[in-house]
């Protein structure tokens, strides 16, 4: 998940149990002002009838058509000392005129006449619905906020983006980034002073990473090459060892043995001479070159080769595919491909060959998946095969990575599916 919406997220979530309490302290506190001014007009309009009850003087009538009405009823000394003298609630109020009840305020005043006689004074004027305030709040808090949501993410991501604009130049820039390429500096237009410090660091690291990829490259190329020639003399005294002295059947057979080793050891020193002109770009020169007859051709020889063991192949391909590359890396890639497919597939199977809407693929059977994350890795091997150096899948994966091709490997009906597919 990107940074910015990773904020957002944080952000809507921070906002709901704000908003929730919001909600619940602004209700409280409006329900606490509505009763405090229904209950000053209830102690007006009490006091107004106890003083004309006690002066002997006309009552207002019981109800007014307003919702406002009182009730006084005698009550005895027994129930004055359980009850409080002074006592406001909310209740239900019938009104004759709505024949309905509708939501009250409603006082309670407990007082003594001029007799002594106990009086229970009831005095209701009419409130709001909780409920319908409950509602009306609920729906405005939830349109404030999403109203205060799309504003605050909307000012949070222009102003995240106005001012993240280095580190996104950065990372496009470590996205272009290949090591032993000719990279352009690091961007360092920017006076924000974090920023400058981390593209600095980058630049600094990328040189480093540089220096040690061109240490590394000149130590492969330089040690590939040294070693051709010892290779090479060692070979030949071992040929003129079998051909000059007089050795026993032990010996020969131990010469052979070392012959052998050494072959497998020159094999290896020139694919990883391969590998390391083709990583470090040596391969310049590219031209208009034939792959099917590429395939054709390296198909029969393979063939040939392995006749032995009896692997047939079917192949369907265009009668010409013309791409872009060099001609010796496009022979590589094909060879590679097919010894891979011919070294490791079982004896009487069959091998297919397709090459169609620009997908190379080469298919042989198999009887378990490879480690699709390590296929690609120098010197894996599945299973380890004579003949094998565990360098081909890995000068293949050189190959498309240099011109920017795609290629995937599939294990399914008990066949091992290498595709590369040209843009």
């Amino acid at each position: 998940m990107k940074l910015i919406y990773r904020i957002a997220l944080r952000l809507s979530l921070i906002l709901i149990p704000l908003m929730a309490l919001w909600a619940t302290l602004f209700y409280f506190m409006m329900v606490e002002e509505i009763n405090d001014e229904a209950d000053d007009t209830l102690e007006d309009y009490s006091e107004l009838i106890i003083i004309r009850m006690l002066a002997g003087r006309e009552l207002p009538s019981l109800n007014s058509g307003s919702n406002n009405s009182y009730s006084i009823t005698p009550i005895d000394e027994a129930y004055a000392s359980s009850k409080p003298h002074i006592e406001y609630y909310d209740a239900e109020v019938y009104i004759p005129e709505k024949e309905e009840t509708e939501p009250a305020r409603i006082l309670s005043t407990i007082f003594l006449d001029n007799d002594d006689n106990y009086y229970e004074l009831k005095v209701a004027i009419p409130t709001f619905e909780k409920d319908d305030l409950v509602r009306t709040i609920l729906f405005w808090i939830i349109l404030l906020y999403f109203v205060l949501l799309i504003t605050i993410i909307g000012s949070t991501i222009w102003i995240f983006h106005r001012n993240m604009r280095p580190l996104y130049a950065l990372l496009h820039w470590l996205d272009n980034y290949i090591p032993g390429r000719h990279n352009t500096p690091v961007p360092n237009d920017t006076n924000i002073s974090e920023f400058h410090k981390l593209n600095v660091a980058a630049q600094e690291a990328a040189n480093r990473s540089e220096e040690l990829f061109e240490q590394q490259k000149q130590f492969i190329g330089n040690a590939s090459h040294e070693l051709q020639t010892p290779l090479a003399i060692l070979g030949n005294r071992l040929e003129w060892l079998l051909d000059n002295t007089e050795l026993n059947e032990t010996q020969i057979e131990e010469l052979f043995k070392m012959q052998r080793t050494l072959g497998h050891i020159v094999r290896l020193n020139k694919t990883l001479l391969l590998l390391t002109k083709i990583e470090n770009g040596q391969f310049p020169e590219s031209t208009n070159i034939d792959l099917a007859f590429i395939i054709k051709e390296q198909i029969s020889l393979y063939n040939e080769i392995y006749s032995s063991r009896n692997i047939s192949y079917t192949i369907n391909i265009p009668e010409t595919f013309i791409v872009l590359m060099n001609e010796s890396l496009a022979s590589t890639l094909i060879t590679n491909l097919l010894k891979n497919a011919y070294v490791h597939t079982t004896q009487d199977s069959n091998i297919e060959i397709t090459l169609i809407n620009r997908t190379l693929t080469i298919a042989n059977d198999g009887t378990t998946p490879l480690d699709t994350e390590h296929i690609f890795e120098r010197f894996y091997q599945g299973s380890k095969k004579e003949g094998s150096t565990g360098l081909g899948l890995a000068l293949v994966k050189a190959v498309c990575r240099y011109y920017n091709l795609h290629i995937e490997y599939q294990f399914k009906e008990s066949k091992h599916y290498f595709s590369i597919t040209w843009p």
